[in-house]
């Protein structure tokens, strides 16, 4: 009797869990993936307002292109035009052959920055290679490259770099070219910027389907970091080219009273973005957050310095970097 009653609870058990355990997989066909991407990038996506997208004619343009006979290739490729109306650097689709990407917040721009000038005429040979930290003394300034958040930073690399540009008239860090990386490296350097914790911004994210459904903002904080902080004047130089991460860091510099951000207004990407898979394998991702500066703008779009420079093309064509020249010369007399 006990093993028919032990028995009879497993069928209920197994009956009841079926439907969580064991559900169909989604339809695996290409307008079925194509309806998943569009419906969840609707109901998550952050900027639809702030960009003016009109997310429903994207659907209706591509969705008459798809029938079952749409070929892989044909739908990935439809599948990175709808995205690519989004605008957006941190949008992504990723099949086992390619992934798309969206440059548009760099490319129509120009570049500012010239990697080989730098390093051969103010790196120079004897630079100290501080971990990512790439730096020299440049007429009694303190000039740092460093050309990705995605290559870590450390507390006592920071330690080495400002015990040797003390006394300096300043400080540049130079992050054009810097394309992002990890937020935890643009907390680690800010942090020896700052002898107490301030409010640099705040974030919302997405609470609902609704394109206007965010929670409440939170206050972004900045905490300082290490035995000691540098105080002393700082030049931050930016480019378009400065994005996810490295925004975030511009962010938190502009707000400190001794730094100066100086060159071209960054690239954006305040969203933070989430991954989601369709069901044929493909990954993508998208930004499910909206970030604002202490003042609440919306940094998606960039942040603009505050002492416009631009490399002059005749300054280059002689291996002179205008922007590095203009920093070096305003940490000189202020």
């Amino acid at each position: 009797m006990k093993y028919i009653f032990c028995f009879f609870l497993f069928v209920l058990f197994f009956s009841s869990c079926e439907k969580t355990i064991w559900k169909n997989d989604p339809a695996n066909d290409p307008v079925s993936n194509f309806e998943t991407l569009w419906n969840t990038v609707d109901q998550k996506y952050s900027f639809f307002d702030y960009k003016n997208i009109d997310w429903d004619s994207v659907y209706t343009f591509y969705i008459r292109k798809i029938d079952e006979n749409t070929t892989d290739r044909e739908l990935f490729d439809y599948c990175a035009a709808a995205l690519y109306a989004l605008r957006d650097g941190h949008v992504n689709i990723i099949s086992t052959w390619d992934a798309s990407r969206n440059w548009d917040w760099m490319l129509n721009y120009p570049e500012n920055f010239n990697m080989t000038i730098v390093e051969r005429n103010y790196l120079g040979e004897d630079h100290w290679r501080t971990g990512a930290l790439l730096n020299q003394i440049i007429d009694s300034v303190g000039y740092v490259y460093y050309g990705s958040f995605g290559s870590g930073v450390r507390g006592e690399q920071m330690d080495i770099l400002l015990e040797r540009f003390k006394g300096l008239k300043g400080i540049i860090i130079d992050v054009r070219g810097n394309g992002g990386g990890n937020m935890g490296n643009a907390v680690t350097i800010t942090g020896r910027f700052t002898p107490e914790e301030y409010v640099f911004g705040s974030y919302v994210q997405k609470s609902g389907p609704g394109h206007d459904e965010f929670t409440d903002p939170v206050a972004l904080r900045q905490k300082p970091g290490g035995e000691a902080q540098y105080t002393g004047k700082v030049v931050v130089l930016t480019n378009r080219s400065c994005y996810s991460a490295t925004n975030d860091f511009v962010a938190r510099m502009k707000v400190l009273d001794h730094v100066t951000i100086m060159g071209d207004k960054t690239g954006g990407g305040g969203g933070l973005p989430i991954y989601n898979e369709l069901p044929n394998g493909w990954r993508y991702r998208f930004s499910a957050t909206q970030t604002f500066d202490v003042d609440g703008n919306n940094i998606e779009g960039g942040i603009e310095p505050d002492i416009w420079v631009s490399l002059n093309p005749e300054d280059e064509a002689t291996g002179v970097d205008t922007m590095i020249e203009a920093a070096v010369e305003y940490l000189k007399v202020i």
